[in-house]
């Protein structure tokens, strides 16, 4: 260790031009400064110095030195290879391009390194049996037993290529990929002239992935539109075109590519729409069956013949604009469109059947997977669903601002009878009931009056409708104004927020959050002061099965799909009523009276009046969130529970629309249909007249000051009560009549008396 010392303090002398080399007095004084690192000086200079450890500043010199010097010979390790590498430099006019080479050659290498990182992912996908077919093959049958649809796998046996009608080969060509057999799998050109098209047109109007990505996409990817996507897309097109020859890769996509009405490849669409062979195809139908690439569902001619024949005829542009064949050529294509061998009479439910194919491989796994299902589905109450939506949207959508909607009914168990996930399905694939998560607003709030109710508070229970402040938030009411003192039924009838924030206050939040949990929402549930309002994320599929336990009486309402599933060799491997257990109870009866009561006030005298049904008990609630965002309604009778939602995908406000406008008369329109021949059932519990409660928690939440909550009993509940329903009921008193006091006012005017004596003699 003096060595090191001595290293130390030389190095140091010399870097600091402490001493030089020969100079006695500075290595006198170094000498000392070495005495001292050493803690050397004592007394007496003959006595050896005790040994210590090293102290912290010899220990940070050493640190700092350490650090100096390395980085010191890293400079000079750069220096001399800079040095080495000048011997390569080359002047004059060739060190231009040089340079740029070698810059280049370092960028390339550096972008190698991330596109091989980027490719890893996509290449994962590779791996095992890539070649095999998709096994999932389901029929759909609706409620009655009658097919509706199918889902997964129909295939047909291969045709080889070279039996392919020429025409639906140019077809394909002339639509997807022009340039199929000259790309290295990526079409450069197009994809720069989709790109360019669609930034004119602020939208997505041209595709420019080629047929080797599209093939890619079906082989291994998901139909999600993200960057992610794309970036395996184009790698897997890479790796396709290095592995499998042009002819490969166009007999797989004419094999694999989904053309509508659950078919897949060229040959069972054609058997399927047509019913003939491919290899008998004329011009017409290649040109309608290329026509489906880009959009299988919206132009399946089984469903809208007009809308493929219109895109067949841009197919027949397409092949005389790329040169396959002469406007004189397609003419009569034109002139005699294809026609259908089967043509839906009602079309197919698109978004329940994607919801129910989904759990369909959630319930068998394994096994037998060509399946028969009988779903829940009742194809008139889904075409009255359909038209409802598109019709309420087409009239009132420009002026509300409003462009999409999201609707499910079902019965009171959960059998769900009709889904409605968008406007359209050819448009857009995604199921706005099921996957999309929006605030419900304030039909979230029968959450938090059912946690009351289960906390002792009653319908005439009188709570407060005041200004509350909870930290630097104070709720509003829609509107602006407070009520004062009212009953709880009236609170709920107004929607009045401060109510619910205060009964959030008593019962807690977390008890709220349970209790929705436990009633059938099954997305996170943020705990926060807004939560009372409505203030978290939810989805129309869950509302609808959470409102059904009002309708059912308590019981929890998981909403299902299908009753029972059936393989290829007729075995029933699913049977709802064998194997799923009976449901749990969520509510007590008394609860579900009570709230049932309250709900159903809503359609008659509160903010949900444009739901009410003739002659038929509803109930239900309202919801309309910040900025009107979204718009709910959720009701149920005795036969049907049902949600709506309306709003825009991309957030976007609508012009003031409300739960109780749109949602609720469309909400009307289809219960009016569903209800009409059937045998009307009671709304459970509806018919037992609420109970009133005399417990000391059955009272208004402390107000914002923290102040005792305002205590009445149940007596002087009640006498409240009756004073308001004969001040409602009494008729109007005119001026010119205010004299004469008829026989009629006289006795409701002794009514009142009587009222409010006894009210007196309670409240004393």
């Amino acid at each position: 260790m003096p060595k090191v010392i001595d290293r130390i303090t030389a190095w140091f002398g010399r870097r600091r031009g402490v001493f030089a080399p020969g100079d006695d007095a500075a290595r006198r004084s170094g000498n000392d400064l070495v005495r001292t690192l050493r803690g050397a000086e004592t007394s007496d200079p003959a006595k050896p110095p005790k040994p210590r450890g090293l102290r912290l500043i010899e220990i940070d010199a050493l640190i700092d030195s350490g650090l100096f010097t390395l980085w010191h010979q890293l400079v000079e390790s750069a220096e001399g290879a800079s040095r080495f590498m000048r011997r390569f430099r080359v002047s004059g006019f060739a060190r231009v391009p040089v340079e740029l080479f070698g810059d280049g050659l370092t960028l390339a290498s550096g972008g190698g390194i991330v596109l091989l990182m980027l490719a890893l992912p996509a290449f994962d996908a590779t791996r095992g049996d890539w070649m095999a077919q998709q096994d999932y093959s389901v029929t759909f049958l609706d409620r009655f037993g009658a097919e509706i649809g199918k889902r997964g796998v129909r295939h047909s046996e291969a045709v080889p290529l070279e039996e392919m009608p020429d025409s639906l080969i140019k077809a394909t060509l002339a639509t997807e990929d022009r340039r199929f057999y000259t790309h290295f799998g990526i079409d450069i050109l197009g994809t720069t002239r989709a790109l360019f098209e669609n930034l004119r047109s602020d939208a997505v109007v041209q595709g420019g992935s080629s047929i080797t990505q599209q093939l890619a996409k079906n082989l291994f990817l998901s139909n999600e539109r993200t960057i992610d996507r794309k970036i395996k897309e184009a790698f897997l097109a890479l790796w396709l075109e290095s592995n499998l020859s042009k002819h490969d890769i166009l007999q797989l996509y004419l094999d694999r590519a989904y053309m509508g009405g659950g078919n897949f490849g060229a040959a069972a669409a054609a058997e399927f729409y047509f019913g003939k062979k491919v290899t008998d195809l004329d011009l017409a139908e290649s040109a309608m069956l290329a026509g489906l690439y880009k959009a299988p569902t919206r132009y399946a001619p089984h469903v809208n013949l007009p809308a493929a024949r219109a895109r067949a005829n841009e197919v027949l542009t397409n092949m005389v604009q790329a040169g396959f064949l002469t406007e004189g050529q397609v003419l009569g294509a034109r002139r005699k469109p294809a026609d259908v061998a089967r043509a839906s009479a009602v079309a197919e439910p698109d978004y329940f059947l994607d919801w129910a194919f989904d759990e369909v491989k959630k319930q068998v796994p394994d096994g037998d997977r060509s399946l028969t299902v009988r779903t829940t589905v009742d194809l008139g109450l889904e075409q009255a669903a359909d038209d409802a939506i598109e019709s309420s949207l087409r009239e009132s959508g420009e002026r509300y601002r409003v462009t999409q909607a999201a609707m499910v009914i079902a019965e009171p168990d959960g059998a769900v009878r009709a889904m409605v996930g968008g406007r359209d399905y050819g448009e857009s694939q995604f199921n706005r009931a099921t996957d999309a998560l929006r605030q419900p607003g304030s039909s979230f709030k029968p959450f938090v009056y059912t946690a009351a109710i289960q906390h002792g508070y009653t319908p005439q229970t009188i709570v407060r409708d005041a200004p509350i402040s909870i930290g630097n938030w104070s709720p509003k009411n829609y509107g602006g104004r407070f009520m004062g003192n009212i009953p709880l039924t009236t609170a709920l009838i107004h929607s009045l927020n401060t109510v619910a924030v205060r009964l959030a206050g008593v019962v807690g939040r977390e008890t709220i959050i349970d209790l929705a949990h436990r009633m059938g929402i099954t997305t996170k549930i943020i705990n926060s002061k807004s939560l009372p309002l409505g203030a978290t994320e939810v989805n129309v599929l869950d509302m609808t099965g959470a409102y059904a336990v009002f309708a059912n009486g308590g019981l929890r309402a998981k909403p299902y799909a299908f009753t029972e599933i059936i393989n290829s060799q007729g075995d029933v491997v699913f049977d709802r009523k064998r194997d799923i257990p009976a449901p749990s109870r969520v509510l007590d009866a008394d609860t579900v009276g009570k709230m049932n009561y309250m709900l159903s006030q809503v359609p008659e005298r509160g903010t949900g009046r444009a739901a009410k049904l003739q002659g038929i008990k509803t109930a239900g609630k309202t919801g309309t969130t910040n900025a009107y965002r979204d718009a709910w309604f959720m009701g149920f009778t005795g036969n049907y529970v049902g949600g709506v939602w309306f709003g825009n995908d991309d957030f976007t406000s609508s012009n003031k629309m409300t739960g109780g406008s749109l949602p609720a008369q469309t909400w009307n329109k289809v219960m009016t249909v569903a209800h009409n021949g059937i045998t009307l059932k009671p709304i459970p519990y509806l018919d037992v007249p609420p109970q009133d409660g005399d417990r000391p928690e059955a009272v208004a939440a402390l107000d914002a000051a923290g102040q005792a909550p305002l205590m009445l009993s149940g007596a002087t509940t009640a006498r409240l009560i009756e004073i308001d329903t004969l001040l409602r009921d009494a008729p109007p008193v005119h001026a010119d009549e205010a004299a004469a006091v008829t026989p009629r006012r006289a006795s409701g005017l002794a009514e009142l008396e009587k009222a409010s004596g006894r009210l007196t003699s309670v409240t004393r």
